[in-house]
């Protein structure tokens, strides 16, 4: 099936002041308990250099040191303990950017069960739950919702700003892979993000668009075509030859064409595009497959696979 006939999107530069030469800085926030630790270690494997819970009062002057030596690729975690400082980390934000700093803010989400159970496995205290008097197994499980909710509400206007990956299907190996392709990619320009997955575990809080790919044609039905997934021949081939999969790839892909320059002119950095089917191994990763390659133009696409990649 040929591309969609859409021009290239033209990328905004941002152009740096001569007061502030252009630097690359990664901002990971999130939940507590969304994987913050497994991505700035990550980044730190990437070559960043990694700063722990700055002070959002202090990055101003953070990044003027950085500045004066010539800049490095640095990657600064946030929680929700700055909380009191959030208008102000979010001032800073507009301003890195207005400046030409390369600014990638990244949010690590999950869902609240998840939040819950890795809380639960570590018996760590949530940061905004009370310490004092350590509750009883039934209080403690209804102080960590609380906590959980509350976090979630101070983290709103934060989470808007950002690039959001839920990690609640992720393993560690997968989330440290996602964030190596994420920042990898140039800041200046949206990027287009596919991702397969499977309904009957979740669909992705992160995703921009959800596509429901359940009505075409199983290949698991077929013992033959069972073992393989979507990126192997004998499956895309099967699926090539169904109308009805043409037919989803013909509309999805012009739906995204049609819509992806206003979200490159909106400013945005990612748009994630989500293809779900039943057990996220066949429809979902071909279509997943395909509309990358159609979509390749683009410059910055990347691809996700999270029940594929989890084996």
């Amino acid at each position: 099936m040929s591309a969609p006939n859409t021009a290239p999107v033209p990328a905004p530069q941002a152009t740096p002041t001569a007061s502030s030469p252009r630097g690359e800085v990664v901002l990971v926030t999130g939940m507590s308990g969304g994987g913050k630790s497994i991505a700035m270690h990550a980044l730190e494997d990437a070559g960043f250099f990694c700063v722990d819970n700055l002070p959002p009062e202090l990055l101003p002057q953070f990044l003027e040191l950085e500045r004066q030596r010539g800049w490095r690729r640095v990657a600064i975690a946030v929680d929700v303990r700055s909380a009191g400082s959030l208008p102000q980390l979010l001032q800073h934000i507009k301003t890195m950017r207005q400046e030409g700093v390369t600014l990638r803010s990244i949010f690590l989400d999950a869902d609240d069960d998840t939040l819950l159970r890795r809380f639960s496995e570590t018996r760590r205290p949530h940061p905004l739950r009370a310490r004092q008097d350590e509750p009883q197994d039934g209080d403690l499980h209804r102080a960590l919702q609380e906590a959980i909710a509350l976090e979630r509400e101070l983290l709103t206007s934060l989470r808007m700003e950002s690039t959001v990956i839920d990690s609640s299907q992720l393993r560690p190996a997968q989330l440290r892979g996602w964030l190596r392709d994420l920042v990898r990619v140039s800041g200046s320009s949206l990027t287009l993000v596919f991702e397969s997955f499977a309904f009957k575990h979740g669909v992705p809080s992160d995703a921009d668009f959800v596509f429901d790919v359940r009505v075409l044609p199983n290949p698991y039905y077929d013992r033959e075509l069972r073992p393989f997934t979507g990126r192997d021949e004998p499956v895309a081939a099967y699926l090539e030859g169904q109308p009805e999969v043409r037919l989803m790839l013909s509309q999805i892909g012009a739906f995204i064409a049609q819509w992806l320059p206003n979200f490159a002119q909106d400013q945005r950095s990612y748009l994630t595009v989500a293809i779900g089917c039943t057990g996220g191994q066949h429809r979902s990763v071909y279509l997943v497959e395909t509309l990358a390659k159609q979509f390749a133009f683009h410059g910055q696409v990347l691809k996700r696979h999270r029940e594929l990649d989890a084996r």
